[in-house]
Parts: structure tokens; sequence; C-alpha cells
């Protein structure tokens, strides 16, 4: 796809705060995030995007995993920003039936994206939905976003600008 980040696999503290918040599914009404508060390991991560693509060459040095939704979607860094650490990199969902996209240029752009109640699903799938704010989660976005604050449609729009061709460069992969 690209060059990718070295092999920094440090958790950043703003992931660590966010797997310890609740995410309200409310049969629907909320959203269907569950963050992990460690990333896979290189091996799971290898694993992963091999079955994922069926692509037995790739490894899994282009993604950071750190959540999963309801389905086993999964939440992750997509390491494409040479010589940036981990929270300055994009954030993408690689669904369980094939949805794929680009839900947040960064770390910080995420958290003002779980702060209006959208986790990586929501954003891939109904990037449309009307906000549903979340008072933790923008307490939480406030401590450690260094990017102002934007709807989530703004933040799902800037970042498929910023990566429009990572649909079609993660099918190149597939097999």
């Amino acid at each position: 796809m690209t060059e990718t980040i070295s092999a920094d696999r440090r958790f950043p503290a703003a992931l660590a705060e966010v797997a310890t918040a609740e995410f309200p599914y409310a049969d629907g009404e909320g959203f269907d995030f569950e963050p992990y508060d460690a990333f896979d390991s290189a091996e799971e991560t290898t694993d992963w995007i091999r079955q994922w693509t069926g692509n037995q060459e790739l490894d899994g040095e282009a993604f950071r995993v750190f959540g999963r939704d309801g389905t086993g979607g999964l939440a992750a860094l997509w390491c494409v920003r040479p010589g940036r650490p981990p929270a300055e990199q994009p954030v993408v969902f690689l669904g369980s039936e094939g949805e794929v996209g680009v839900v947040a240029a960064n770390l910080s752009d995420f958290l003002w994206l779980l702060a209006d109640g959208f986790g990586p699903m929501e954003a891939v799938a109904y990037p449309d939905r009307e906000a549903r704010p979340q008072p933790e989660l923008a307490e939480l976005a406030a401590r450690h976003a260094t990017t102002p604050r934007r709807p989530a449609r703004v933040v799902i729009a800037e970042a498929k600008a910023e990566f429009p061709a990572f649909e079609e460069d993660l099918d190149a992969l597939c097999r």
C-alpha cells in the first residue's frame, strides 16, 4: 500500500483511557465499539490481515489493531505516515463482512468522532446519521485531542478526502 512507520507499538495514553470508557449500544441506538487496552500483537495482526485478504504474503506491520465491533470488525491505526508516531496515523475500520474505510485522519480526530457518538463501524456504514453526543467521551477527547472539535460528518469526510484510495489499495491486496 505505502511505506509504513517503524515497529512502534506503544499504546497511546488516549487509547488507554478510551479502553476504560463505557460505550452505550442501547439496542442499536448508541454505537457498537469494544476498545482494547493494548494493541494486538504483531503476530495476531499478521494472522488477521492474511485471513481478511486471503494474501499469505502480507504482514501486519501497516496496522495497529485497537478495538472491534460486536460482529468482529476491527478498528486500527493505519501506519502510512513514515516517521510519525501511532497517534498521528489515520484510523481505519475493516469489517467482518468486507466493509472498509478510513474513519479519521488521526487519533485526535477519532476521539472527536467518539464524542459525537460514532464508532468505527458507524463511521463507515452510516456516515450521514445524526450525531448522538456522548458527554463522557467529549470530556475524554477534550483532555487528549490536539485537533479542534468538529462534527463527526466533517471528521469522516476530511479523512476520506485525505486518503481516497484506501479501499482500492486494500482491495488490490486481496487474493
